[in-house]
């Protein structure tokens, strides 16, 4: 007796295509949760990337700032980003709209900013002080600074003498524009001007463009080449505040490093590069 085997009918063409749709349909399915997938765990690499923090400083501070950024970045996982410029010019950056974190500027500049909605006025927070200084180059006579005489026989003896221009909105080029009206040689020092625009006024006198610079310490002692010979005498000296000011929107990188700038251990850093504490 013969077995009969079982007939198998092969499936109708409809149902084939069907069956075809289907898998590519789950193909599809798959693939798109793979993406949202890979997506997602894009967005979180995102969000796990150090907080950016981007501080503008007038030019006297940027050497202090820059000496906190190690510790911070090593304790916060922000990544510091420090832009200086003179005071004025910095003020017209962010008038003009810059985006910024945090800034440093003089007071009155940042009570300018403010008034105009710039910063938050009760952030303000003063952080550090400094002397105005006058530098020659390494190995060269250094004059006498003892009293106002010996400073203007020192300025006016000088082939040329450095110092920030005025019109760049620099605080010490601003003081000084005055002082030697008021001592009377305004004339004979524009005659020997060796005006910067912005910088280290120091780097005039390491190249040999200027005998002496004068120039806040704190952007002096980090020239190679020069020596700071003193200070202003004090009759004459200015001070320059420096306070730290934040946006409204400020973030907590940002609140973060104003605590460190305006923290009592911030005194050590603030001497050794030629700052006081503001208090």
């Amino acid at each position: 007796m013969i077995a009969m085997l079982p007939i198998v009918h092969a499936p109708a063409r409809g149902s084939k295509q069907k069956a075809l749709g289907m898998f590519a349909g789950m193909v599809l399915r798959r693939r798109s949760l793979a993406l949202l997938v890979i997506a997602a765990g894009l967005a979180g690499a995102a969000q796990a990337q150090p907080e950016g923090l981007k501080v503008l400083s007038a030019g006297a501070f940027k050497q202090v700032a820059l000496a906190f950024v190690p510790g911070f970045e090593a304790a916060s996982g922000a990544k510091v980003g420090i832009d200086n410029d003179t005071a004025g010019a910095l003020v017209r950056r962010i008038q003009g709209g810059e985006a910024f974190d945090l800034v440093i500027l003089p007071p009155a500049s940042l009570d300018t900013l403010a008034k105009a909605g710039k910063i938050d006025a009760a952030s303000v927070r003063p952080v550090a002080r400094v002397a105005i200084g006058v530098a020659v180059k390494a190995g060269s006579a250094r004059p006498p600074l003892e009293n106002v005489d010996q400073f203007k026989e020192a300025v006016l003896r000088a082939r040329k003498v450095a110092y920030i221009d005025p019109a760049s909105g620099g605080s010490s080029g601003i003081y000084l524009d005055g002082l030697f009206q008021r001592l009377g040689i305004a004339d004979a020092m524009r005659a020997k001007a060796v005006l910067v625009p912005g910088g280290l006024v120091a780097e005039r006198v390491a190249n040999g463009e200027a005998d002496l610079a004068i120039h806040q310490v704190s952007e002096i002692l980090p020239v190679a080449g020069v020596e700071l010979v003193g200070l202003l005498p004090e009759s004459v000296q200015n001070y320059t505040t420096y306070a730290v000011g934040l946006p409204a929107a400020a973030t907590p990188a940002a609140k973060r490093f104003a605590d460190v700038l305006a923290g009592p251990a911030a005194a050590a850093t603030l001497r050794a590069k030629g700052m006081m504490p503001a208090h």
